[in-house]
C-alpha cells in the first residue's frame, strides 16, 4: 500500500471519528489533522516532580544510546538498572540482577519489542524514534505506532470487564477530564515489562495515564502512575513527553541516514516489523520473531 493510500485511510477514519466535533469542542485533540504524529523524547522515564519514581540507570554505568553515538561516536550500550532502587520487590531485583550480569558479561539483552513482540503498558510509551498517531472517535481512542503498526485501544465511557482477560496491552478504559485523556489499564500480560531495563511486573499491575498537550500544542505529556504490590514496594510515578511531528509545522530536522531510522514528517508510513519471520534480527540469542498458525478472526 502506498504512502498516499495510507494517508487517505487514516484521514477517512479520522474524519469519521470527528463527525461530532461540534458537540465535543472541549475535547483535547491529539490528532488535529491526520498528519500529526508524536515522537518520544527518549526511551527512558522522566522522574516525577515528587514522590517515588521509576528504576533509574546505575550511576556506575551511564546509558549510551543512539543519540550519543550519532553525536559523539560513543559505543551504544544496553541500559543497566540501579539495583538499589527502593521500589523493587526482592524477586524483581533478582531478575534485574541476572539481566545486569548478562550485559556485563558481554551478552546481548534486547527487549522483546526488538523482536517485534508487543511492548505492553506502560513500556510502549518508551518506544522511541518512530511516531505514534492518534485516532479519536466518540467510543474509543486508537494509538497506532508507525514502526510496526502496533495498535492500542482505549475504550471511552465503559467499565472494566468481569473478569478481565490478560492481553499484551491489557484492557484500557478512558475518559476525558478537562484538557486531558485519563486512561485506566489492567489485565496486562506478564510477558511484558514496565521499562527498557525489562523490569518485570505481576498480574496485579494497574496503570493510570494522563495524556495532555502542553507548550502551545507542540509537546504531548503523559503522567503515569504504576501500582503493583506484587512487584513493587510502593506505587510510583513517571513522565514521558513526545514532540510533535507534522508537515509544515513540526518537521523532522534530522535527515534520514544509516544510523538514524528517522523519516520525514507524516503522514503515517506503512511498516511491518516481522516481515522476515523466519529469522531473528539479532542472532540466536534474541527472542524469536512472533508467528502464528491461525488468524485472530
Amino acid at each position: 500500500m502506498s504512502r498516499l493510500a495510507i494517508a487517505a485511510l487514516i484521514a477517512g477514519v479520522y474524519w469519521a471519528g470527528a463527525a461530532t466535533a461540534a458537540e465535543q469542542a472541549h475535547t483535547p485533540q491529539f490528532a488535529p489533522n491526520p498528519s500529526v504524529g508524536w515522537v518520544a523524547f527518549a526511551p527512558a522515564w522522566i522522574a516525577p516532580r515528587t514522590g517515588a519514581g521509576p528504576v533509574r540507570d546505575d550511576p556506575a554505568y551511564p546509558r549510551i544510546g543512539n543519540d550519543e553515538f550519532r553525536a559523539q561516536g560513543a559505543q551504544p550500550s544496553f541500559p543497566i538498572p540501579d539495583l538499589d532502587s527502593p521500589i523493587l520487590q526482592p524477586w524483581v531485583r533478582e531478575q534485574l540482577r541476572q539481566r545486569r550480569e548478562k550485559i556485563l558479561a558481554g551478552k546481548p539483552a534486547f527487549p522483546i519489542q526488538a523482536s517485534c513482540w508487543p511492548a505492553g503498558v506502560p513500556h510502549v510509551l518508551l518506544y522511541p524514534v518512530q511516531p505514534v498517531y492518534f485516532v479519536q472517535t466518540p467510543k474509543e481512542v486508537l494509538m497506532i505506532w508507525q514502526a510496526d503498526h502496533q495498535v492500542r485501544h482505549v475504550y471511552l465511557g465503559a467499565g472494566h470487564s468481569e473478569p478481565v482477560t490478560p492481553s499484551w496491552y491489557g484492557e484500557s478504559i478512558g475518559h476525558y477530564q478537562g484538557d486531558s485523556l485519563i486512561v485506566d489499564t489492567i489485565g496486562i500480560d506478564t510477558r511484558t515489562s514496565v521499562d527498557n531495563f525489562e523490569t518485570p511486573h505481576s498480574s496485579q499491575l494497574h496503570v493510570t495515564e494522563r495524556f495532555h498537550v502542553i507548550q502551545n500544542g507542540d509537546v504531548l505529556e503523559v503522567d503515569v502512575q504504576v501500582d503493583d504490590a506484587g512487584a513493587f514496594t510502593t506505587p510510583w510515578n513517571a513522565i514521558q513527553r513526545y514532540h510533535r511531528l507534522e508537515p509544515g509545522r513540526a518537521e523532522n530536522h534530522e535527515p534520514f541516514n544509516p544510523v538514524s531510522s528517522s523519516d520525514a514528517a507524516g503522514p503515517m508510513l506503512e511498516a511491518s516489523c516481522a516481515e522476515n519471520n523466519d529469522v531473528s534480527f539479532f542472532g540466536p540469542g534474541a527472542l524469536p520473531i512472533p508467528q502464528t498458525t491461525s488468524p485472530d478472526f
